[in-house]
């Protein structure tokens, strides 16, 4: 199902203005240099950056380069990663910051992405289902599951169609109050907003903290805010936490997991298994005990997630499928809403304005389809934000 969804995406595009594509960067990047070089604003910030070193000749594209030459300035960085760079204090951050988010949309999305990637009105990535160990989706090229915000406004509906944009809030933490069978986890999804709903059923103080500690426990955090909020999250939601902490147990191990419907992890890779050995050879010191525990932990934190990532891919893929299902019977063949994007939990539906609405109905009832599908009639709630728009960046 998932490579016949793919070749239908495939076949379909995504609505996408090149015009309103090279407005936005010729607004936010400057006029497009006609060799290829750097566009106008892109350029100035790029003098910017120099002036503020000293490096008339430097380029900020080098991440060597500009390294050597921080340094140069007295500024100890090790990298030209942000948080690195946002804790200088020195001139040349806020121009190099802006830089870096300029060029990376200059490359990443610029104009040779467009020659690249629209033709005839839409772009035409190439997706690959389940590309990603856990069952996740990828695209071989195009960037379709990294379009920025900068540019979404170019994802635009055909005159008198609109885009049904649907994302489905906070799937992993509702996929894996079913999985587990904890009720009062689900019940707690069922408010809505889950996080939320943390507060009020008074595990933790905010929401940003549910938030961190949801997260937490699905992707292994032990230490910090996280770490600290955990023992909460356990004795508010057992069953959820024991059977996310039972994967990471097992990974730990060395033993592979399984997703709902059967996806199972790959082997620990062969640094695991060095770590492990080097550890029980005789004399093994300290250094090699460690090493082996900590490798360990972090495998474990790989099968603690996959479990919960690869059944809300298992989720997505149902929720699409009944999406298919639904569409084929709206409207003629020649006017017909189409699916024509995914991004793990989002799609967006292309349909005539007057089938909007019922497209719209169509995603919310494949959602529901999708849950039942999975987890019967186990009381976990799969809400979905909704928005009938005619570009993507409008929805929010």
């Amino acid at each position: 199902m998932g490579g016949l969804i793919a070749q239908e995406l495939n076949h379909a595009g995504v609505p996408f203005s090149a015009e309103e594509h090279d407005r936005r960067l010729t607004e936010l990047l400057g006029e497009r240099d006609r060799y290829g070089g750097r566009p106008s604003v892109l350029a100035e910030v790029c003098e910017q950056v120099r002036a503020a070193l000293g490096a008339p000749q430097l380029n900020p594209d080098s991440a060597v380069d500009l390294v050597a030459t921080l340094r140069r300035a007295g500024l100890e960085v090790s990298s030209t990663r942000k948080w690195e760079l946002a804790r200088l204090d020195h001139p040349v951050v806020e121009p190099l910051l802006r830089y870096k988010k300029l060029s990376r949309l200059h490359t990443a999305n610029g104009w040779a992405w467009m020659d690249s990637w629209v033709r005839d009105g839409r772009f035409r990535p190439d997706w690959v289902p389940g590309a990603v160990v856990t069952g996740r989706w990828a695209s071989r090229g195009g960037g379709a599951l990294q379009l920025p915000k900068e540019i979404r406004s170019a994802v635009r509906a055909d005159p008198g169609w609109r885009l049904v944009v649907a994302d489905a809030a906070q799937l992993e933490p509702r996929v894996l109050a079913a999985m587990s069978g904890d009720e009062q986890m689900a019940r707690a999804a069922s408010a809505g907003d889950l996080y939320q709903a943390l507060v009020d059923q008074g595990v933790v103080e905010t929401r940003q903290h549910a938030k961190v500690a949801m997260l937490g426990a699905m992707y292994g955090a032990t230490t910090g805010e996280a770490g600290a909020l955990m023992p909460r999250l356990t004795r508010a939601y057992p069953r959820a936490i024991g059977l996310v902490e039972a994967a990471a147990r097992t990974g730990e191990r060395g033993e592979r997991v399984s997703t709902w419907l059967g996806r199972t992890s790959p082997p620990p890779s062969a640094w695991w298994r060095d770590a492990q050995s080097a550890a029980q050879q005789p004399g093994a010191g300290a250094a090699a005990e460690r090493r082996a525990r900590q490798v360990a932990r972090d495998w474990g934190r790989f099968t603690r997630n996959f479990v919960v990532q690869g059944t809300a891919a298992e989720w997505a893929l149902c929720w699409m499928g009944h999406l298919r299902r639904r569409l084929a019977g709206t409207g003629p063949a020649d006017g017909r809403p189409e699916l024509v994007y995914f991004l793990h939990d989002e799609v967006i539906v292309h349909a005539p304005e007057e089938l909007a609405d019922e497209a719209a109905t169509a995603v919310a009832e494949a959602a529901r389809a999708a849950g039942e599908l999975l987890f019967g009639s186990f009381p976990v709630e799969f809400p979905l934000d909704v928005a009938v728009v005619e570009s993507y960046d409008a929805a929010g």
